[in-house]
């Protein structure tokens, strides 16, 4: 069964974050966490206008129009986003190792899985852990 109007792909949503120096965030996010540039877009000037990021079969996209950063909303985020990992230790220890704060050590959960969460380097706050709902049977 599919959502109304839902298109047929690989993936139908991909959340958008607002960078203040997107040039820097993509390869700090490629070391810190596995994310690949798939398209990087640049003005005649050399700015970053549009990227898309992927991990796996997800991507990430940066929205320079109407998004914003962590730093400009006070320190908050207004979206978090969840990305399922084969080995949580193992990306934690990568995350750590390139510089991300580690919010949330790993952890098992009692609904199953295991994840960690971590703030990037412009503050953005993102959760990796092995818990996969589309192949986890929700209780109930």
């Amino acid at each position: 069964m599919t959502s109304a109007g839902a298109k047929q792909t690989t993936v139908t949503m991909i959340p958008c974050f607002g960078y203040a120096d997107p040039k820097a965030a993509i390869p700090w996010l490629g070391r810190a966490f596995g994310f690949e540039p798939y398209a990087v877009h640049l003005n005649d000037a050399g700015d970053v206008v549009h990227a898309e990021l992927t991990f796996g079969c997800g991507m990430i996209m940066f929205n320079l129009r109407f998004m914003t950063t962590p730093e400009n909303a006070g320190g908050r985020c207004t979206q978090s986003v969840y990305v399922i990992v084969d080995d949580v230790d193992a990306h934690h220890a990568r995350a750590a190792a390139a510089g991300a704060e580690i919010v949330m050590a790993p952890k098992d959960e009692d609904y199953g899985g295991r994840n960690y969460a971590a703030r990037d380097a412009e503050g953005h706050i993102w959760s990796f852990g092995s818990y996969d709902p589309w192949t986890s049977k929700p209780a109930g």
